[in-house]
């Protein structure tokens, strides 16, 4: 049995002052079991309520209270710490003044000297622990190397355990978050999950071999199996679905949802992959988002979507409720005469196969009309209000159809014009017949009658002689 050495002096640290009743429970507790009494009697029976069993257990217990040391070593340099817990041969070994820790096998907080309210279960965890307080490590060598590191929890076997001094950590696997030293506030879940990372912080990895390469990347969230595992120092990724994103290893502000979602994409920046069918991405490529299952799909009653500078998605509307200051356009469309339509292409980074395009350049429009244009956050031309060029195109129509019409209107009214004249035209010429016609015959009336006064004019005339 190990001799406890129990001064006299009282314990006045802080914590102790929201534990006033355990003592007194546990005392009343005494008395009970000592009224009754049990045959042997127990071992113990130490001053402050403390409990050792093993050679050298609580050797050097001065003040502290309501310890219990199992094991060879164990608790063996404490002097006032309180409600430990060490089982297991040199657990809590050099703890001095650290209270309600709980260390569960062999070397478990071996190291302990100040650190508080840390839980250690099973051979090495946290092993090298010395101030370090309010962690949780549950597994062989789990947390083994943390010094300092606060509120980390680390379940597996060799979960953080290269974690010196970094904070609010957790970790659930094997060898997750294995070579963090310094990183904070990140979360593993799964085998190897993190295993790489040594000072990023703020990562999220949930799936076995998630973000598995990640070093001193920041702000990235994998949920999936080997989700953003090839991330080596990008940042503020997010990926969701098995293999999303897998092949990233130091693009940021990419996102990746479904799996396999942008598994291409290497370096590249700010790329959105949506769906698991198509969304692989291009290497290198900045800004793109893919997004599967729309193209093919017909929806007839839709609207257009479009997008402003702000990435800000949304449908245009044409109802009046919508609308001010509603005005016949008139003149206002015939800027678009002065638009210069052009055949072009797009640069190869764009679009590698060259196709040729029609439209119109969009810092020409803004010479036209500026309010033809859509602009970047930094008020370049990004490209032409064509919905906009389109009505105008529409208005034009109008003005020419309106034209055309009264111009169909005129003609109407002169084709009936020219009818009517035709008409009369007609009854004239009738009648010029009918009196042609009518000094026709007159005209042989008179020819018969000249005819008939010639053969009078030449008839021999007879004398009579006898008078």
């Amino acid at each position: 049995m190990t001799t406890v050495h129990a001064g006299n002096s009282i314990n006045r640290s802080p914590w102790r002052h929201g534990f006033l009743l355990i003592p007194l429970l546990f005392a009343c507790f005494a008395l009970s079991q000592n009224a009754q009494g049990v045959v042997p009697p127990p071992d113990g029976g130490y001053p402050g309520g403390n409990t050792a069993e093993g050679q050298n257990a609580l050797l050097s217990l001065t003040t502290g209270t309501f310890n219990t040391a199992v094991g060879f070593r164990s608790l063996t340099s404490d002097t006032s710490g309180s409600f430990n817990t060490a089982l297991g041969a040199g657990t809590l070994a050099l703890n001095v003044t650290g209270s309600n820790n709980t260390a569960v096998g062999q070397s478990a907080l071996f190291q302990n000297n100040i650190g508080h309210d840390n839980t250690a279960t099973g051979v090495g965890a946290l092993r090298n622990n010395t101030s370090g307080s309010v962690n949780v490590a549950n597994g062989v060598n789990a947390l083994q190397s943390n010094v300092t590191g606060l509120n980390n929890v680390a379940i597996g076997v060799q979960a953080l355990f290269s974690n010196t001094g970094g904070n609010d950590n957790t970790a659930v696997g094997r060898d997750a978050l294995s070579s963090n030293t310094r990183g904070g506030g990140n979360t593993a879940i799964g085998e190897e999950a993190l295993v790489e990372n040594t000072t990023g912080e703020a990562n999220t990895a949930t799936g076995a071999a998630a973000l598995r390469f990640n070093t001193t990347g920041d702000n990235n969230t994998a949920i999936g199996l080997t989700a953003l595992s090839s991330n080596t120092t990008g940042f503020q990724n997010t990926a969701v679905g098995g293999s999303s994103g897998n092949g990233i290893t130091e693009g940021h502000g990419n996102t990746a949802i479904g799996f396999g979602a942008g598994a291409s994409q290497t370096t590249g920046n700010n790329n959105v992959y949506i769906g698991t069918v198509g969304v692989f991405g291009i290497p290198g490529e900045n800004n793109a988002c893919y997004i599967a299952s729309i193209f093919g799909q017909t929806s007839p009653s839709g609207v257009p979507v479009v997008i402003n500078s702000n990435n800000k998605l949304g449908t245009t509307t044409s109802s009046k409720r919508f609308k001010e200051e509603i005005k016949p356009m008139e003149g206002a469309s015939e800027t678009i005469f002065s638009l210069k339509p052009v055949t072009f292409r797009y640069k190869k980074e764009i679009d590698l196969q060259g196709i040729p395009q029609f439209g119109l350049v969009a810092e020409d429009v803004e010479k036209v009309n500026p309010d033809l244009v859509v602009r970047e956050k930094d008020g370049k031309p990004y490209t032409v209000r064509y919905d906009a060029v389109n009505a105008m195109l529409l208005n034009e129509f109008l003005k020419e159809h309106r034209k055309v019409e009264e111009q169909s209107s005129k003609i109407q009214q002169e084709e009936a014009t020219i009818s009517e004249l035709k008409s009369t035209v007609a009854q004239q010429q009738k009648r010029l017949q009918s009196v042609t016609a009518q000094l026709e015959q007159q005209a042989l009336q008179i020819q018969k009658v000249s005819a008939q006064l010639e053969m009078t004019k030449f008839a021999p005339q007879v004398v009579n002689n006898n008078q």
